[in-house]
C-alpha cells in the first residue's frame, strides 16, 4: 500500500510539473493496471450499443455536428465498481493539483468514448478564454481548466490512427502526437492546448474528463454538462 501511495505521489507530482512548465503532460502506462483493467473489461463488456452520438456546444446550443467531431459517449456516473474507482482517483489527482498548483479545482466530469473506424473529432480547444469573461457575466460558461483523457486499447498498433495531436496555444506548432494505447493519461490546461483526433481504423476507447471551477451565481451553481 504504502509503495503504491508513493507511486501516485510521484506521478501526480510529474503531472503537475509538466503542466507548470508546457501546459501538457504526456504519461505512457500511468494508470494504475489494476483501474485500466477495470475499465477496458468494462468497456468490452457492454459493447458498444451504451454510445450515444457526441454534439458540440452545451444547453440549448448542443447540435450534432459530424463535420467536426464523429465519437460517440457515455457519461460516467459512477454506477459500476470500477466507475467509482475512476472517480475516487481522478479525486485525488484533483486534490493534489489544488495543493500544488492553487487551481481551485471544484468539480470534475467525465465520459467514456468511442471511435469508430473512421471517425474523427476536428482541432478545437476545450474552453474559450475570449468567451469565458462573457459568458462568465452572463452566469454561464463552460469553466473547464484541466482536461485529462485515459486510453484502453491493447497492442494499438500505427497503422491504426487514431492519435491525438496536441499543438502549440497559437495552432502554429504540433507539440506531440499520443498513441492511444492502453492506460496512457494526457492532462492538459483546458484554454491553452488546442488539439484534434485522427482518424482511427478500428474502434479506439477513451475517457475524456475535465475539471471544472466553481460559477455559483444568485445561490445556484453552474451545472456541470
Amino acid at each position: 500500500m504504502a509503495a503504491a501511495l508513493a507511486a501516485e505521489e510521484q506521478l501526480f507530482a510529474r503531472i503537475a510539473e509538466d503542466l507548470l512548465a508546457n501546459s501538457w503532460s504526456v504519461i505512457p502506462a500511468a494508470l494504475p493496471i489494476a483501474l485500466s483493467a477495470a475499465l477496458q473489461q468494462q468497456l468490452q463488456s457492454t459493447g458498444t450499443t451504451v454510445f450515444s452520438l457526441a454534439g458540440i456546444g452545451r444547453g440549448t446550443d448542443h447540435a450534432i455536428a459530424a463535420q467536426v467531431r464523429q465519437d460517440e459517449i457515455q457519461w460516467i456516473e459512477g454506477v459500476t465498481a470500477a466507475e467509482r474507482e475512476w472517480l475516487d482517483w481522478s479525486g485525488r489527482l484533483q486534490s493534489y493539483l489544488n495543493r500544488r498548483l492553487f487551481l481551485g479545482l471544484f468539480s470534475f466530469e467525465s465520459h467514456f468514448a468511442l471511435y469508430s473506424p473512421g471517425a474523427f473529432y476536428r482541432r478545437h480547444l476545450d474552453a474559450f478564454k475570449a468567451q469565458a469573461s462573457q459568458e462568465d457575466a452572463e452566469g454561464g460558461g463552460s469553466n473547464r481548466v484541466v482536461s485529462l483523457v485515459a486510453y484502453f486499447n491493447s497492442q494499438w498498433q500505427p497503422e491504426d490512427g487514431g492519435e491525438l495531436v496536441l499543438y502549440s496555444a497559437d495552432g502554429k506548432t504540433e507539440l506531440g502526437r499520443v498513441t492511444p494505447a492502453l492506460g496512457t493519461l494526457v492532462v492538459f490546461l483546458s484554454e491553452d492546448i488546442p488539439h484534434e483526433v485522427l482518424p482511427a481504423q478500428r474502434d479506439r476507447f477513451s475517457i475524456a474528463g475535465w475539471y471544472r471551477v466553481n460559477q455559483t451565481r444568485h445561490g445556484r451553481t453552474d451545472p456541470p454538462r
